[in-house]
C-alpha cells in the first residue's frame, strides 16, 4: 500500500470504525492499530450486546459499511449476493444496505453533463428537472424529456449522472482493500475459507465496470435488442447520443411496481399469465441470450395490464458463456433426475471443490436435499428456504462456486418465488425441463460434437507440436544445473511478526528489570553525593517512576493483545 497521507488517514478511519463496532480483534490481528495515533490507540469502545451473535455480527457489518462510505456499501451489497461464502443470517442484514446518500448540487450535474457530452443540458434535452428523484453512492438520477426535430410530443427519459470525484475515492479504497485482503490471508488462517482476495478482485472488477456508464448502456442495449420484437417484455432503450462514461440517458418505462401487484388484488392483471410470461422471459435470458438480470426483485419489475413486463436497474447482471451453460444444464438435469453424483462431477469439472471436500459426503447431502423437495406440493414449496439450505450445504463442504453460477441461482430463486406468489399452481419444473432437454439434445447433435472434436484435436496437435521443444529446454536446464524448485511458504510472515513482537516485549521487560535493580542499588547505597544538584537517592526514585510507567505501558499492551492465557 502506498504510504501517502490520504491512504494512512483512510486506514486510520477504517481501523477506528472497525474497533468502534466490535471488530477490534481484526484491527489487532491485521496490525492496523499501528496506523492509529497513540492517544486514540488506547481508547476501546465497548461492543454493543446482542442476543443472537450472527445477527449482531450482520448488523455491526452494516453499520461499518454505512460509516465507511460508498465503496464499503457496495462491498456489503456484493457480499449479500454470495450465500456460498457468507452465512444466511449475515446476508439477511447486508441485504438491507441501501446506498441512498444526499444529492450533490444540480449545477454540478449540469456541468458534468456538458463536459461529458460536449453539449449543454438545454441543447440536449427539451426539459430537465431541477432535483434528482434518486441519489446513490455512485450517481444520481433525474427525469427529463427529449424531442427530435419534427416530433409533436416529447419523450420521457431518465438521466443518470456520475458523482464528481467518486473514482478517486473508490480507487483509494480498492488499494486499501486489496492490501487488507492480502494481510487477512497471510496473518489470519481462519479467513482463508472466505477467500478475501478473490472477493476483493471480483468486487473491484464489478465496481469499475459499474462506474463506466458505457458498460451499463451496452448491457441494457443488448437486452433491448434481444427483446425488441417481444410485445410482452420490455427493456429501456438507450439514447447513445446522450450517453457517455459519466452520463446515461434511458427511456423511462411506465408501469405499476410488482411490489404493489403482489400486495393488492388488481382485477386488470392476469396473474397466472403474468407468472408464466415472467418465468419464460428469464428462462430465455438464462439459456438463449446468455445475459441475465441478476437482481430481479419486485421493485425492478414494472407491470402493465393485463400481463406486460418492463424491467429496470441493470446494475447487477450475469453472463453465461457456452462452457458455463453446459455445466449449468447438466447440473440442473442431475437435480431434476435425482442424480447427485452428476452434480458433484459438474462441480469437480468447474474446479469448485476444495481440498477439504469429501465427495461421498457431498453426494449424500445433495441426495438428502433433493429427496426433501422432490414431489413436494407446490403450495408448500419455499424456494428461498431451499436456496439458503443448498448454499449452507455448499459452504459446509468447502465448495466455491463461480460468481455467475451464484448469480444465476439467486435470480432463478427470486423470479421463481415471485411467479409462485402470482400463481401458486404454476409448475416451474414443467417450464424448465423441456428447455433443458432441448439444450442437451443440441449438444449431442453430430455437428456440435464434430465441432468439439475439432477444437480438442487442435489443442492436442498444439501440445504434441510444442512437447519436443519443451522437453529439450528442460533437459538443457538440468544439464547446466539451473533446474530450480520453488517452495512457497504460508503464514511464516505472521510467525516472524509474532516472534519479533515477543522479542521486543522481552527486551522491554529486561530493560524495566535493569532500571528497577539499578534504582534499588542507588537508593540503598549510603552515598550522598549530589548529581545535577539532586541527592543520588532522588535519581533512584526517578528510576522507579520510569520503570513503573514502562511497566504499566507493557501491561496495557498485554491486555490489549488478549493473549494472557
Amino acid at each position: 500500500m502506498p504510504r501517502t497521507v490520504r491512504s494512512i488517514q483512510r486506514v486510520q478511519t477504517i481501523a477506528r470504525v472497525l474497533s468502534h463496532h466490535g471488530f477490534g480483534f481484526l484491527v489487532q490481528n491485521l496490525h492496523l492499530d499501528r496506523y492509529v495515533p497513540l492517544p486514540k490507540r488506547w481508547r476501546r469502545l465497548p461492543a454493543k450486546p446482542a442476543a443472537d451473535p450472527e445477527q449482531a455480527l450482520g448488523r455491526r457489518l452494516v453499520q461499518v459499511c454505512k460509516e465507511l462510505g460508498p465503496t464499503f456499501i457496495k462491498l456489503g451489497q456484493m457480499l449479500s449476493t454470495r450465500p456460498d461464502l457468507i452465512p444466511p443470517d449475515i446476508i439477511k442484514e447486508l441485504i438491507t444496505l441501501q446506498d441512498q446518500v444526499p444529492p450533490f448540487d444540480t449545477a454540478v450535474a449540469r456541468r458534468m453533463i456538458a463536459a461529458d457530452l460536449g453539449i449543454t443540458v438545454e441543447e440536449g434535452y427539451a426539459s430537465f428537472e431541477s432535483r434528482p428523484f434518486a441519489s446513490g453512492s455512485i450517481a444520481q438520477v433525474y427525469r427529463a424529456t427529449i424531442k427530435d426535430v419534427g416530433e409533436q410530443s416529447a419523450r420521457r427519459v431518465v438521466v443518470k449522472v456520475k458523482r464528481p470525484d467518486i473514482e478517486d475515492v473508490v480507487r483509494l479504497d480498492m488499494t486499501i482493500l486489496r492490501w487488507i485482503a492480502e494481510l487477512a490471508e497471510r496473518m489470519m488462517p481462519d479467513a482463508i475459507p472466505f477467500q478475501p482476495r478473490m472477493i476483493v478482485d471480483e468486487f473491484e472488477a464489478k465496481l469499475l465496470r459499474e462506474m463506466d456508464f458505457i458498460n451499463e448502456a451496452a448491457t441494457i442495449s443488448h437486452f433491448s435488442e434481444a427483446y425488441g420484437p417481444d410485445p410482452y417484455f420490455r427493456a429501456p432503450q438507450v439514447y447513445w447520443e446522450l450517453t457517455g462514461p459519466g452520463v446515461l440517458t434511458l427511456e423511462e418505462i411506465e408501469g405499476t411496481s410488482m411490489q404493489k401487484i403482489l400486495a393488492t388484488d388488481d382485477p386488470s392483471i392476469d396473474r397466472p399469465l403474468l407468472a408464466r410470461r415472467l418465468m419464460q422471459a428469464f428462462i430465455r435470458q438464462f439459456f438463449e441470450i446468455g445475459l441475465f438480470h441478476a437482481d430481479p426483485h419486485p421493485g425492478n419489475l414494472l407491470i402493465e395490464a393485463p400481463a406486460r413486463i418492463g424491467i429496470i436497474d441493470f446494475g447487477l447482471t450475469g453472463r453465461i458463456d457456452d462452457v458455463l451453460l453446459g455445466h449449468l444444464v447438466i447440473a440442473l438435469a442431475g437435480a431434476l433426475n435425482r442424480e447427485p453424483e452428476v452434480i458433484v462431477e459438474v462441480l469437480a469439472d468447474m474446479n469448485a471443490l476444495g481440498e477439504a471436500t469429501d465427495r461421498a459426503q457431498l453426494r449424500r447431502e445433495f441426495m438428502e436435499a433433493i429427496e426433501k423437495y422432490y414431489g413436494l406440493p407446490l403450495e408448500r414449496f419455499d424456494m428461498q428456504a431451499m436456496y439458503y439450505e443448498v448454499n449452507n450445504l455448499i459452504r459446509r463442504n468447502d465448495v466455491t462456486l463461480p460468481r455467475e453460477f451464484v448469480l444465476f441461482g439467486k435470480a432463478l430463486i427470486c423470479i421463481g418465488g415471485i411467479s409462485l406468489q402470482l400463481d401458486p399452481k404454476l409448475d416451474l419444473v414443467a417450464l424448465v425441463k423441456p428447455k433443458l432437454r432441448t439444450l442437451i439434445m443440441e449438444r449431442l447433435t453430430p455437428a456440435r460434437m464434430a465441432k468439439s472434436a475439432l477444437i480438442s484435436g487442435w489443442h492436442m496437435i498444439n501440445i504434441l507440436k510444442s512437447a519436443p521443444g519443451l522437453l529439450r529446454d528442460i533437459s538443457r536446464r538440468m544439464a547446466r544445473g539451473k533446474w530450480q524448485v520453488n517452495i512457497r511458504h504460508q503464514n511464516l510472515d505472521y510467525l516472524a511478526n509474532e516472534i519479533d513482537r515477543a522479542s521486543n516485549r522481552l527486551g522491554f521487560s529486561v530493560i524495566i528489570g535493569a532500571v528497577i535493580v539499578g534504582s534499588s542499588w542507588v537508593v540503598s547505597s549510603g552515598n550522598n553525593t549530589p548529581v545535577f544538584g539532586l541527592p543520588i537517592q532522588a535519581l533512584g526514585m526517578i528510576g522507579y517512576l520510569v520503570a513503573g510507567i514502562m511497566g504499566i505501558w507493557l501491561l496495557i499492551a498485554f491486555l490489549r493483545s488478549g493473549r494472557l492465557s
